[in-house]
C-alpha cells in the first residue's frame, strides 16, 4: 500500500499546485488507504470506495456523496497510471443537499440582538460582538469573511472594506453604508480605550486581544438570539448567516419595490456578496415571504 500512500501525495500535491486547496482531502484520503490497506486491496475498487463512504452510519447521504466525490477524484488520477484502479460510475449515492431553511430577521430583531450583544460580561467583547454582528446584517458578509478582517481592511474615510482571499480565493473591495461606518468608528475608538496593544493586527478582538474566532462568536449569536426570543417560534434556530440571507433578500425586495430591473441588477449583487455567479445569488429568490410579487400592468 505504500505505492497508494505516494500517489495520494503527488495527487495532493498536483492539484494544490494547480491552486486547489484540499484542505479535507489530505484527512479523507488517508483513510482511504488505511480502509483499503484493512481489505487487503492493492487499489482503489469502486466497491471499497463506496463502503469506505459510507462509514459514517448515522451521516446525512449527502455526506456519503461528498466523501465518495474525494474517493473519485483520487481513483480517476490513480486510473491514469494502474488499469487495476476502478473509478466507481456517476449517480452512485446520489443525494440532493437539503438547504436550511433560512430566518429572516426584522429590523426590530436585529436590534435587539446588537443590544443583547452589548449586555456580553466583559467590556471587549460587549462593544466588539455588536459591531461584528451590526457589520454583517449591514454588508451582507459571511462570518468567516467578518473575523478575517484586519484592522487596515478598512478604508472608513472612503467607506470601503476589503475581504480579502474569501471562500472561492477571491478578493473584493465593497462599499459601506454611512450607519456602518459610523458604527466601525465608534468600535475602534472604543477598541483602543480598553485594548490599545491588541495582540494581532484584526479589525475585531477578543478580550485577550486576539482575533475573535468564528465558534466563539456562534457561542455569542446563541446565546443572544436565546436572551431576546428570535426566532423562538421558527422550524430551526436563527444562525448568524441567515444575517447575510436577510441583507440579500432585503435587497431584492427593495428592487422589486422601486420597480427596478432585478434580473439586470442581480449580477451586482452577486459580485458584492462574493459569490462565484448569479447562479448561486438566485437562492435567495426563494423567501416568497419577503420578495413580493411585482404588481400586474395597467397598460
Amino acid at each position: 500500500m505504500t505505492a497508494v500512500r505516494d500517489e495520494i501525495r503527488n495527487y495532493l500535491a498536483l492539484r494544490r499546485a494547480l491552486g486547489f486547496r484540499l484542505t479535507k482531502h489530505g484527512q479523507l484520503l488517508d483513510s482511504l488507504a488505511g480502509h483499503l490497506e484493512a481489505a487487503g486491496l492493492e487499489t482503489v475498487t469502486a466497491d471499497a470506495a463506496v463502503a469506505w463512504a459510507m462509514l459514517p452510519r448515522q451521516a446525512h447521504p449527502h455526506r456519503w456523496k461528498a466523501r465518495l466525490a474525494v474517493a473519485c477524484g483520487f481513483a480517476r488520477y490513480l486510473a491514469a497510471s494502474d488499469p487495476a484502479a476502478e473509478v466507481p460510475p456517476a449517480g452512485l449515492l446520489d443525494a440532493r443537499r437539503s438547504r436550511h431553511a433560512p430566518y429572516i430577521f426584522t429590523g426590530q430583531e436585529i436590534a435587539a440582538l446588537l443590544a443583547a450583544a452589548g449586555q456580553h460580561r466583559w467590556h471587549l467583547p460587549a462593544v466588539t460582538y455588536p459591531a461584528l454582528f451590526g457589520l454583517i446584517a449591514a454588508a451582507g458578509l459571511r462570518l468567516s469573511e467578518a473575523t478575517g478582517l484586519n484592522d487596515a481592511d478598512a478604508d472608513l474615510d472612503a467607506a470601503t472594506i476589503v475581504i480579502r482571499d474569501s471562500k472561492f480565493g477571491k478578493s473584493r473591495r465593497i462599499p459601506l453604508h454611512p450607519t456602518a461606518v459610523t458604527r466601525l468608528r465608534d468600535y475602534r475608538e472604543q477598541r483602543h480605550r480598553l485594548r490599545p496593544a491588541p495582540a494581532e493586527p484584526a479589525l475585531f478582538i477578543s478580550s485577550s486581544g486576539t482575533r475573535i474566532i468564528s465558534t466563539n462568536a456562534q457561542v455569542e449569536f446563541r446565546r443572544i438570539t436565546a436572551l431576546t426570543g428570535t426566532g423562538a417560534a421558527a422550524g430551526a434556530r436563527p444562525r448568524i448567516h441567515d444575517l447575510r440571507h436577510t441583507f440579500a433578500v432585503r435587497t431584492l425586495a427593495g428592487w422589486y419595490r422601486d420597480g427596478g430591473d432585478v434580473a439586470a441588477r442581480l449580477p451586482l449583487l452577486s459580485a458584492y456578496l462574493g459569490h462565484v455567479s448569479p447562479v448561486s445569488t438566485y437562492w435567495y429568490y426563494s423567501d416568497s415571504r419577503v420578495i413580493p410579487t411585482p404588481a400586474p400592468s395597467r397598460a
